[in-house]
């Protein structure tokens, strides 16, 4: 909105030039989504406890230790889409179509999430909604976004390291739904210990959004052999107003959490991240650089299909989060070296880029 009214008047104030910058603008983003949070936290953490009562539902078959946090506040996630919103909204490029595609993604797997929320807090059912209406609505949204994908990109997708460009064709629609889909909820799977979720979150949108800056500069994307994506680095600010509120939300959710995000904030970034990966063609390098997702994910299959095919289970509790709790590990412990681990595999995904 700054950039789209003051930056047209630079012709009479030459200082206004500076709104140009992507930047200067991603900058000012991450700062502005982090100041929201703080500003609304505690104001919205009261207002979830007011109206929520029991608060998140706490497992019963899970660590004795969560059952300390009976009672704590959860769809937390408003803070965060508020923000993120918010500062998306000042700060962006409003001309640029992935900016509302971003935004379109975000707010419509939030809304999922947050039917899920509300059944299970406000309307006690502790099933939420069921996985197969849940998956549908995310399949519908996707595939929504998937097709304006298809009509505005190339749809190919980029193999890092083997400097492969794979043309898929119409298949690339239902391959950018199940990206969309199963980064959502691989994202959900790994929010179940205090800031577990949000701080790699925060550290994928910062990766991803140096990457949107490079493919969406023509000269850097044609000396680092990515896909240039005309009009992507815009998400650079987007992906810094992600960076902004998981950061200012970590303020109010680490350990001990004063409040837990809930499926509107999880699913939500987990849709969002895929977008922006979908948008620069580099689904693969989500892989990397979300892979403390994927384990999470791939721990829930393996346990959820070793049980099934021979009764027994290969993890003490699935997500893997809890195995590991449950093996004495102390949860700040857990967190933290999974905090180390999400670091390292952002690191591993920038590198890619050079090794071409």
């Amino acid at each position: 909105m700054l950039y789209n009214f003051l930056y047209p008047l630079a012709e009479h104030w030459s200082w206004l030039n500076i709104f140009q910058y992507i930047s200067f603008r991603s900058i000012y983003a991450l700062v502005t989504s982090l100041v929201l949070c703080w500003l609304f936290g505690p104001a919205c953490i009261r207002w979830l406890q007011k109206h929520q009562g029991k608060g998140q539902p706490i497992r019963d078959d899970g660590p004795e230790s969560h059952f300390s946090k009976k009672g704590t506040p959860t769809m937390g996630g408003i803070l965060i889409l508020l923000s993120l919103t918010i500062s998306t909204l000042l700060w962006a490029d409003l001309s640029n179509i992935f900016i509302w595609l971003a935004l379109f993604v975000t707010l419509s797997y939030a809304g999922i999430g947050c039917y899920d929320d509300y059944l299970k807090v406000i309307r006690h059912d502790p099933k939420g909604l069921a996985g197969r209406w849940k998956l549908l609505l995310q399949v519908i949204f996707g595939t929504a976004a998937a097709i304006v994908l298809f009509y505005t990109t190339e749809p190919i997708v980029d193999v890092p390291i083997f400097n492969v460009q794979w043309h898929m064709g119409f298949w690339y629609v239902p391959f950018v739904v199940f990206v969309l889909v199963a980064t959502s909820n691989a994202v959900n799977l790994t929010d179940g210990l205090d800031g577990l979720a949000v701080t790699p979150t925060l550290m994928v949108a910062g990766t991803f959004g140096v990457i949107a800056y490079l493919s969406g500069h023509i000269h850097f994307a044609e000396y680092l052999l990515i896909p240039p994506v005309v009009g992507a680095g815009e998400l650079t600010v987007f992906c810094a107003a992600m960076a902004g509120a998981c950061l200012g939300f970590l303020w109010f959710n680490t350990y001990p959490a004063q409040v837990f995000m809930g499926d509107i904030g999880s699913l939500a970034l987990g849709g969002a991240l895929a977008l922006v990966a979908c948008v620069i063609h580099q689904q693969f390098l989500l892989v990397i650089a979300g892979g403390l997702f994927v384990v999470e994910a791939i721990s829930v299959i393996v346990q959820v299909a070793s049980f099934k095919m021979t009764g027994k289970r290969v993890f003490r509790m699935a997500p893997i989060h809890h195995h590991f709790e449950l093996k004495g590990w102390a949860e700040p412990k857990v967190i933290v070296r999974f905090w180390i681990i999400a670091f390292l595999l952002a690191l591993l995904a920038l590198s890619t880029l050079k090794l071409r």
